[in-house]
């Protein structure tokens, strides 16, 4: 039987509800404007998965105080100020099924917001001299914007080769868990050591939990319906780079052709998504993730056996068998 998630965040039920509040508080501003657009995105929350992976990682290297609960307001912050941000560069119009800052108050706006989110995450650490917190926040910025602009460099090509694709995601997306993991260790004054080592077992994690994501793109009995956006994107994800790897000079030629030219008409991304699957790259795909999966629990067990620690091995299983 699947683990909910209410039951995972058990250990730190009271800590989430509290950062709730003070979350919100760290939002606050004199600017009717600002504060409306604010209150707009709080209410419209995702699962909050970062500030619990912060959380959790807190109580598995020590006792969880009021650092952590600003860690984990700095990483919401910066993880919200960049959704907003990049409902603008993508031209997305819905965010969890709801309008985006840009489709309501239009991009010059949004831009701002996010602007305004992130510098909020920035004093927070300053004023409370969080300098370690903010050394770690700082540093996945940086790697989420390289990684999405290695990922915009390679599609222009079609020329991206697996390592380079690890590249992208470790940056892109497994940075961002790694610094929850890293932040929450950190909060509690855990050995750098530690430290380390919450942070590589949140980058296993964030590799797994791109996998699966590009795994939504092709559909299988576990996910529904292929949706065909990251063809459609020219986004070569593991799938389709080892459905390439196996492929004969013509058929490689013949699938680059499609996804170059003509990406966005359903026939030629149904014939794509079929060619990955006779390929072999959904098996393959699913087979690197549990290898990632079995890595940060394999690091995650080096810790002493607590209830934090079994709440965020189910959430790495979480991460996994989603189904959305």
């Amino acid at each position: 039987m699947a683990v909910k998630l209410q039951d995972i965040q058990a250990p730190v039920a009271k800590e989430m509800l509290e950062f709730e509040k003070k979350f919100r508080h760290s939002m606050k501003t004199n600017v009717m404007l600002l504060d409306k657009i604010t209150s707009y995105i709080v209410r419209r929350k995702g699962k909050q998965m970062r500030p619990l992976f912060v959380f959790l990682s807190a109580g598995v290297s020590g006792t969880i105080g009021e650092a952590t609960f600003r860690g984990a307001s700095l990483i919401e912050l910066l993880h919200t100020a960049s959704l907003v941000h990049d409902d603008v560069v993508d031209d997305a119009h819905y965010r969890r099924g709801f309008f985006s800052v840009n489709a309501l108050w239009k991009n010059k706006i949004a831009v701002l917001v996010g602007d305004f989110l992130l510098s909020r995450g920035l004093l927070l650490s300053l004023e409370n001299d969080d300098f370690n917190l903010l050394k770690i926040v700082s540093h996945a910025v940086k790697e989420m914007s390289e990684g999405e602009l290695l990922q915009m460099e390679k599609a222009r090509k079609l020329d991206i080769t697996e390592e380079v694709y690890y590249e992208v995601i470790r940056q892109k997306t497994a940075s961002l868990i790694r610094s929850c993991c890293e932040v929450g260790a950190s909060s509690v004054f855990s050995s750098v050591e530690a430290v380390a080592k919450m942070g590589q077992f949140g980058e296993k994690v964030g590799m797994a939990f791109q996998i699966k994501d590009d795994l939504f793109d092709y559909g299988t009995y576990e996910i529904g319906k292929p949706t065909g956006i990251d063809i459609k994107e020219k986004k070569m994800t593991l799938p389709l780079l080892y459905a390439l790897s196996q492929s004969t000079k013509g058929e490689k030629s013949k699938i680059k052709k499609l996804i170059k030219k003509s990406a966005d008409q359903p026939k030629n991304v149904a014939e794509v998504i079929s060619f990955v699957k006779s390929k072999g790259g959904l098996d393959y795909a699913i087979e690197v993730m549990n290898k990632f999966h079995q890595d940060a629990i394999d690091i995650l067990r080096t810790f002493p056996e607590s209830m934090y620690r079994n709440s965020l091995e189910q959430l790495v299983q979480f991460t996994i068998s989603r189904t959305k």
